[in-house]
C-alpha cells in the first residue's frame, strides 16, 4: 500500500484538484455528449473513450513528476525544432476541423502542434528569464531572447488559431513582468501591441466578409467554394488564409454588435453556439438542474468541450460554476506558493508559466461561455472533452508537480537559525 501511495509524489493538493476536476469533467462530459451518442448509438463508447484519454494523461503525468525538473532544460531546443517544423506543416498541409488547418497526423496519432509550442514557449522563457536574472532584476537581453523565439511561434500559430496565439502572447507577457524585465521595454511592447491590435482588426474588418457578404458575392472558382445551405442559398467560402479573416469579422461583429434580435429572425445555424450557451447559462438558477438534466445539450455544438462550462451552470447552477472558477484560483495560488519556495530562478518561473497557461485558459474560456469574449476554441482545462490537448494538459501538471517534488527549496529563515 505505501509503494502505491508513493506514486502520488509532489503537492499533495495538486493531487486533489486534479482528483476533483477529473470528477467533474467525467459527469458533465457524460451529460454533455448526448450528440455523439446519438450519432454512434452507443452511450457508453463516448464517455469511455474520454475517461480513457484521461487514464492516459494520469500516467503521463505520473512519469513526468518522476523526471528531475532540472532535467527539463535538456528538452527545450529538440521540443523547439519540433513544434516549428510541426507548426509549419500545419500551416502548410494540417488536417482541417471546424474550418482551420491546426491538426497533423504523427505515427496515426492526431494532434495539435500548438498545444505542444505553448509548453515549449513557457519552458524557453523560463530558462532565458533564470540565465539572465541579476539583482535588479532580469538583464535587457532576456526581452530580445525571448521575443526571437517566441514571436516566429506565436506568428506561425496566429493564422489558423488566433485564439492560441493571444493566450501564448499573454503568458509570454506575464512571465516577463513576473521575471522583472525592464519597464521601459515592457512599455514599448504594450505599446507595439495596441498599435498592431487596431491595425489588425481594421485590416480584419476591411478585408474579411460577414456570411451576408459572402452569399452576395461570386469570387473566383480558384480561391473560393460556393456551398448550398440548407435554405437553398449559395454562400461562397474562401479558401487559404483569408478564410480566417472571415471567421475572425463574424466573432467581431457578432461580439461588439448590441442590436436586438427577434427570435423569428435569429440565425439558429450560424449563431446557435451562443444562443444556446446562453440559454444554458439563463435556465441554470442558483442550483442548477443537477447532473444528468440539461437540456441545451442536445442543441449546443461542442456541448462536451468548448461550451463544457454552459452546461456546468445549466446543471450544477450559480454555486457549482462558482466551485469550478474557485478551484482554478486555488491551482494559481498554489503554484505560486510553490514557486516561492523554489530556490533557483527555473524552476520557479517553469511552475508560474505553466500555471498562468492553465489558468489563462481556463479563464477566458469560461469568458467566452458567458458573453465577455468573442467565441474561441479554447477548451476548458481537465474538464472538456479532449484527446491529445487533454494528455498534454496532465503532462504540463506533471511538470508542476515535478518542481514541487524535486526542485531544491529556499531555506525559511527558522531554518537558517537552528543552522546557526
Amino acid at each position: 500500500m505505501t509503494k502505491i501511495f508513493n506514486i502520488f509524489k509532489g503537492d499533495k493538493c495538486i493531487w486533489g484538484l486534479f482528483l476533483l476536476f477529473c470528477i467533474i469533467s467525467i459527469i458533465e462530459v457524460y451529460s454533455a455528449s448526448s450528440i455523439l451518442t446519438y450519432k454512434t448509438e452507443d452511450y457508453a463508447n463516448p464517455i469511455l473513450k474520454h475517461i480513457g484519454m484521461l487514464v492516459i494523461g494520469f500516467f503521463a503525468m505520473v512519469m513526468v513528476l518522476h523526471i528531475p525538473c532540472s532535467k527539463f532544460k535538456i528538452l527545450i531546443p529538440f521540443l523547439l525544432i519540433f513544434s516549428f517544423i510541426f507548426l509549419i506543416v500545419a500551416l502548410l498541409n494540417g488536417e482541417s476541423t471546424n474550418g482551420a488547418q491546426r491538426w497533423v497526423s504523427l505515427f496515426g496519432i492526431q494532434f495539435q502542434p500548438s498545444e505542444i509550442a505553448k509548453g515549449t514557449a513557457v519552458l524557453t522563457i523560463a530558462q532565458i528569464l533564470s540565465f539572465t536574472q541579476t539583482e535588479v532584476g532580469a538583464d535587457k537581453r532576456a526581452f530580445s531572447y525571448i521575443l526571437w523565439v517566441c514571436l516566429p511561434l506565436i506568428g506561425l500559430i496566429f493564422f489558423e488559431n488566433f485564439s492560441t496565439a493571444a493566450l501564448l502572447f499573454a503568458v509570454m507577457f506575464m512571465m516577463m513582468v513576473i521575471g522583472r524585465i525592464p519597464k521601459k521595454y515592457i512599455l514599448r511592447l504594450v505599446l507595439c501591441v495596441v498599435v498592431s491590435a487596431t491595425i489588425a482588426v481594421l485590416v480584419v474588418l476591411g478585408v474579411g466578409k460577414t456570411d451576408k457578404q459572402l452569399a452576395l458575392d461570386s469570387g473566383s472558382a480558384n480561391t473560393e467554394t460556393t456551398l448550398t445551405q440548407d435554405d437553398g442559398t449559395s454562400l461562397i467560402k474562401r479558401q487559404g488564409l483569408l478564410h480566417r479573416f472571415d471567421t475572425w469579422k463574424n466573432r467581431i461583429t457578432g461580439f461588439l454588435s448590441s442590436d436586438e434580435i427577434d427570435y423569428k429572425n435569429y440565425d439558429w445555424d450560424k449563431n446557435g453556439q451562443k444562443a444556446h450557451a446562453r440559454i444554458a447559462i439563463a435556465t441554470g438558477g442558483l442550483t442548477g438542474k443537477m447532473p444528468g438534466n440539461s437540456v441545451e445539450r442536445d442543441w449546443l455544438p461542442q456541448a462536451f468541450a468548448d461550451f463544457i462550462y454552459a452546461i456546468i451552470i445549466e446543471e450544477m447552477g450559480l454555486f457549482g460554476a462558482l466551485i469550478v472558477v474557485i478551484l482554478y484560483i486555488i491551482l494559481l495560488f498554489r503554484v505560486s506558493k510553490i514557486a516561492n519556495k523554489c530556490e533557483r530562478n527555473f524552476p520557479a518561473f517553469l511552475v508560474l508559466g505553466l500555471g498562468l497557461l492553465i489558468c489563462t485558459q481556463a479563464f477566458f474560456n469560461m469568458c467566452v461561455t458567458v458573453g465577455l469574449a468573442p467565441i474561441t476554441g479554447q477548451p476548458l482545462p481537465f474538464i472538456s472533452k479532449g484527446g491529445t490537448s487533454t494528455v498534454i494538459n496532465c503532462i504540463y501538471l506533471g511538470m508542476i508537480l515535478s518542481v514541487s517534488h524535486t526542485a531544491k527549496k529556499r531555506k525559511t529563515e527558522l531554518e537558517i537559525v537552528k543552522e546557526v
